[in-house]
């Protein structure tokens, strides 16, 4: 049995990025259990030059970084799981190391980084106002930043254009609607060109070459999020560019050096939906294919000249390896395998499933089972090929208004070696499904989205899969939400729970966001409920105020500085089961957030993770 810390360590190299000019690769790795960045040469024949280390962060591990220039990485960094990043600079030779945005309780964002403007990037600070971000043009020889717009207070984000100049503001008007505005040059004012309600999506991802219009996803008068072509001084939509008959658009392919449109790209079920406008962009994704069959490869990064990239290479059953290519030549050299200490022999499968509930919604999900476990699959139909059903670990992703992918899971490949199934279902609400499943899950906290994931747990009993008598729940942030809505509106049905970083009461919960979400206030009350319109609501659906109906073993871990989850619904929840006399295990970490990113902390949790479940689930 591979130890527990062999899932959960630090990758041994990862994050790789290539340099503009293609003559240095950049990565982190860890030094005192924290990750750095890291560079080294590289040159044509894909020879590496020996690392040299940048940053010797010890406290708080780099949060990302970017090359700035070829000579120039530009990091982001925050204190104690605070999430108020800062950024910070250092030169390829470890001179020049300079703190950018250190300013105590202010978070950074970076808007641009001006690929065509040297020395320059866009930021986005909430220096002068806590709930909004101004945007600031930063120079990175001197620190100096240049405010470009004052934030009134309900702008959330923006788009500049290909010489870097601020166009398109997106703000919140009448709480609950979103206005598109634009301006033609940095001299003008912006002025408002579309306006939407939250449930309408436009999103400008790119200007076109000429700076004239810009591609755009949209799910106006669509079900699927599509890609168009947008007039942003009328907000018209003048051509429908891609769409998928089930899936939203995700992102889109652009080629700097060509000032061409490549390709669009959709999540899909178990393999990426990849449609393309450039032959020569399709023609270089079927070389790189080739190479892996039977893997998923995937562009990390390319150098300015389009000619060198980082291809990541992975399954399901590997966290992954970087290789170095050359399109031209098609020389192809490996880099780093991120955890050469995982065998893929040694892991198992992720299963794409799927299952329809009550009320007709078709959910796709994932399921992996302990090694040894066959499972087969006959169109929706699912059994066993041998072996008694097994205990499972229900895993509900957070978000909620996210997803979950197929791919490799260090949780569930340590939980799956340890016996135990582990079933993860993308709800109602869940992110790339359209329009008409994103609003199925407004206001259904503990209600509809819930149900989901029972009907997923009952489907897999009836199909003789798992274990009724041994079924556990376990997730984090909105999935530690459901967790607690699991054993508490349906006690029955699980042996055990685990909370991590999970809302408890939804009252406390709206009134302690972060001060950056407060102006997205009233769409989270359309979105998850009001405390006054809909406050039986909310009450009903609030676990911390019915552990009364809790009866079985809970473990809870808590960041004591998450910003997003305050510490105090994970108090409230434990407080009200130890009034009762019910002991519940709780973890608290004081140099930690929204989830344990530091090594030993991570370590700790899936210790107590790992106890936790052989004392209740394979006992049970």
């Amino acid at each position: 049995m591979l130890p527990l810390e062999d899932f959960f360590r630090n990758s041994e190299q990862t994050a790789y990025q290539i340099s503009p000019d293609g003559h240095h690769l950049a990565f982190l790795a860890p030094y005192e259990s924290r990750m750095n960045v890291f560079v080294q040469s590289i040159d044509e024949t894909a020879h590496l030059g020996t690392p040299r280390q940048l940053t010797f962060e010890t406290a708080r591990s780099v949060g990302s970084y970017m090359w700035a220039d070829n000579d120039r990485i530009v990091f982001s960094k925050d204190e104690g799981g605070d999430e108020n990043y800062h950024l910070f600079g250092v030169r390829l030779d470890g001179s020049d190391l300079r703190a950018y945005t250190d300013f105590p309780g202010v978070r950074a964002s970076i808007i641009d980084d001006l690929e065509d403007v040297p020395g320059k990037i866009i930021i986005g600070l909430n220096r002068r106002n806590p709930e909004a971000f101004d945007p600031y043009r930063l120079d990175l020889d001197t620190g100096q930043l240049e405010l470009l717009a004052e934030n009134p207070g309900n702008w959330q984000g923006w788009t500049t254009d290909h010489e870097g100049r601020l166009r398109v503001v997106y703000a919140i008007v009448d709480g609950v609607n979103t206005q598109i505005l634009y301006r033609d040059t940095e001299d003008e004012a912006f002025r408002p060109v579309l306006t939407t309600n939250f449930k309408e999506e436009v999103s400008f991802l790119l200007f076109t070459p000429d700076n004239r219009n810009v591609w755009a996803t949209t799910n106006l008068h669509r079900d699927q999020s599509a890609l168009v072509l947008m007039d942003p001084r009328t907000g018209e939509e003048l051509e429908e560019l891609y769409a998928h008959e089930r899936y939203d658009v995700g992102s889109i392919s652009y080629s700097q050096r060509r000032k061409r449109l490549l390709g669009v790209f959709c999540t899909g079920h178990r393999t990426p939906i990849r449609h393309f406008f450039d032959e020569e962009a399709h023609r270089r994704r079927e070389q790189i294919d080739a190479l892996f069959p039977g893997l998923r490869c995937g562009v990390a990064d390319m150098d300015k000249s389009e000619d060198h990239a980082l291809l990541f290479v992975g399954s399901d059953r590997t966290r992954g390896a970087y290789y170095y290519y050359h399109f031209p030549t098609g020389r192809l050299a490996h880099i780093t395998d991120t955890a050469p200490w995982i065998v893929a022999d040694d892991m198992v499968e992720m299963h794409a499933v799927r299952y329809t509930t009550s009320d007709g919604w078709d959910i796709e999900a994932y399921l992996s089972l302990p090694k040894g476990v066959e499972l087969v699959q006959e169109g929706d139909t699912l059994r066993l090929k041998n072996g008694a059903p097994v205990p499972v670990v229900v895993n509900p992703h957070g978000g909620p208004w996210a997803r979950d992918y197929w791919g490799y899971s260090s949780e569930v490949q340590f939980l799956c070696s340890r016996g135990y199934a582990v079933f993860q279902m993308n709800f109602r609400g869940s992110t790339g499904y359209g329009r008409r499943f994103l609003e199925a899950s407004y206001k259904q906290w503990g209600l509809k989205m819930q149900d989901d994931i029972t009907e997923g747990v009952q489907w897999l009993i009836r199909s003789g899969i798992v274990d009724a008598r041994r079924i556990a729940i376990y997730g984090s942030s909105y999935g530690g939400y459901a967790a607690l809505a699991g054993i508490c509106f349906t006690p029955h049905l699980y042996c055990c729970a685990i909370d991590y970083v999970g809302v408890s009461n939804l009252f406390t919960f709206l009134q302690t966001i972060p001060p950056y979400w407060r102006p997205m206030l009233e769409m989270m009350h359309e979105q998850v409920g009001d405390p006054e319109g809909d406050h039986e609501q909310l009450a009903a659906t609030s676990p911390a105020l019915h552990a009364d109906r809790i009866c079985c073993p809970l473990f809870i871990a808590q960041g004591a500085n998450d910003p997003r989850v305050n510490k105090a619904e994970s108090d409230q929840m434990v407080e009200a089961l130890r009034a009762r006399g019910i002991a519940v295990e709780y973890m608290v970490k004081d140099n930690e957030g929204h989830g344990f990113r530091n090594e030993e902390n991570r370590f700790a949790f899936y210790r107590a993770m790992e106890h936790f479940l052989h004392q209740h689930l394979r006992t049970c």
